[in-house]
């Protein structure tokens, strides 16, 4: 029997086939494009999604029985508003969760609901990443299309619904929309009533383990998929990629590097930061929650580095460039603020800085320049997320950037912490799939599924020297970002 997992990321797909003890059994994944038609937006074709999720199916199913497919499960990326009209096309293409277009519809949000109405209501404050925001602005700028839209549906809803023609989502996905009552999971009749968005719009909302559709006749013949294989509700990329490493119980946590940055803590109840600076939301293991802080430009970060700077050099080979220069990149500092920042600045103007550059510094600096300032972006979340809820007592590492044995040692170092290693694992990917597996009914729920699937991997402990070292560099780190914080208002307006 199998389990399938697919993951609408933001550079490409991942689709996964796994037995129901986790070993991985077919795997595929499918590249797309992001365009930025201006500064600081981001928009994607969800065909391409759609054109990606059918090519990555249809290489793993050829390499299994599709019969003994149990159930397939899905996390994406969050708060991308896909709109379709009457006859379910896309109506324009999909604002994604690193756009920053919003910032006045942010303004506007919290004035017209009351900021702290939205506190009390979705645990955040009006942000450009999120959904409403984005529905805000069509509705402002692009009344025709807003007027042409039937439904309002999620980057991996979109997948389902393309795999089953049902529309429907899943509490932790939904969360990021800033339109559901995360206490009531179900959505804010009062939000929805202020911001003008027609309920009926929205798709129903259910927990990430559900049984939700099946695989239609014309998906199967599109996908390899059989027809009528269960479909899963699934979840956000984070929140499945928590399932995917264990991160279920209280006192668990993970950071993952993937496009953006993530710590993230499981919690019995909302625990809530009142200035907003990191997110609660409902997680997948239904009823339960977690706290998560978000740096926009991660394995971002370096991606531009590469592509712009040296773009003929593997990572690898980077890393080894990098790995014999002094904890500061001798004197040079990088601030991750290519798409604005969410975790701790709520800034949508900021924007990505070397400090220190001087006519010594090569590109192995430039690199080590860029691992730590996203080190330290993290550490700034993990901070606050270990503050909020639940002490933190088992963190583990996980998405691309993991893999680099120079920055799992550089992030356990700067956070002074122990790492286990999920990198090799499933992440987001296997996540989906033990929810598929929960809602085919391989397994009676989450935790349990996770206690017999996860593996953890190699520990990285941290050292205590280069704790205190990195410790000085990320004290002038934070001061920057406030001495800069007027600039980036005017730059934004030049």
């Amino acid at each position: 029997m199998y389990i399938i997992g697919i993951d609408i990321g933001t550079s490409a797909t991942k689709t996964a086939v796994y037995d129901l003890d986790g070993a991985l059994v077919a795997e595929s994944t499918h590249e797309y494009p992001l365009s930025q038609p201006h500064n600081g937006w981001a928009e994607q074709n969800p065909i391409d999604w759609w054109e990606a999720v059918c090519a990555t199916l249809r290489d793993v199913t050829a390499k299994i029985n599709p019969a003994l497919v149990v159930g397939v499960g899905f996390s994406g990326q969050m708060h991308g508003l896909v709109m379709l009209d009457e006859n379910n096309k896309v109506v324009r293409p999909a604002i994604i969760w690193c756009d920053s277009r919003t910032g006045e519809e942010c303004v506007e949000i919290n004035q017209i609901v009351g900021l702290d109405t939205l506190m009390k209501i979705t645990a955040s404050p009006a942000l450009t990443g999120f959904t409403a925001s984005k529905i805000r602005w069509v509705q402002k700028h692009e009344p025709e299309n807003y007027a042409r839209c039937r439904h309002i549906l999620l980057p991996k809803d979109y997948i389902r619904f393309m795999l089953s023609g049902e529309y429907h989502t899943d509490a932790s996905d939904a969360s990021g929309m800033q339109l559901l009552d995360i206490r009531t999971r179900s959505w804010s009749p009062l939000i929805c009533e202020k911001l003008g968005v027609d309920m009926g719009l929205l798709a129903e909302v259910r927990e990430s383990p559900e049984a939700v559709s099946r695989v239609s006749a014309k998906a199967a013949a599109l996908t390899g998929l059989r027809e009528g294989t269960i479909l899963a509700a699934g979840a956000g990329d984070n929140a499945a990629a928590a399932v995917g490493t264990g991160v279920v119980a209280e006192g668990k946590a993970f950071t993952t590097i993937g496009t953006s940055g993530v710590v993230f803590a499981h919690v019995k109840a909302p625990a809530v930061d009142p200035m907003g600076r990191i997110h609660t939301f409902c997680a997948a293991v239904p009823g339960e929650y977690h706290t998560m802080g978000v740096t926009q430009a991660a394995g971002l970060s370096l991606q531009w580095f590469r592509n712009s700077i040296a773009p003929n050099t593997a990572y690898a080979d980077l890393d080894k460039m990098a790995e014999s220069l002094p904890i500061g990149a001798e004197r040079l500092i990088y601030l991750p603020y290519l798409m604005g920042e969410r975790t701790p600045h709520l800034n949508p103007d900021c924007r990505g800085v070397f400090f220190g550059l001087s006519a010594m510094h090569t590109t192995a600096h430039m690199y080590r320049a860029v691992l730590e300032g996203v080190a330290y972006s993290l550490n700034d979340a993990y901070e606050l997320v270990s503050k909020t809820g639940t002490p933190i007592t088992d963190m583990s590492i996980c998405g691309g950037g993991a893999k680099s044995p120079l920055w799992r040692q550089m992030i356990s170092d700067v956070y002074g912490i122990s790492l286990t290693d999920m990198s090799k694992g499933g992440g987001a990917s296997l996540g989906a799939a033990i929810l598929g597996g929960v809602a085919g009914g391989a397994y009676p729920d989450v935790p349990s599924a996770c206690a017999r699937v996860i593996k953890g991997g190699s520990v990285t402990t941290p050292d205590k020297d280069r704790h205190e070292a990195y410790a000085k560099f990320f004290s002038l780190y934070r001061d920057l970002y406030a001495s800069l914080a007027d600039d980036y208002k005017k730059l934004s307006v030049l």
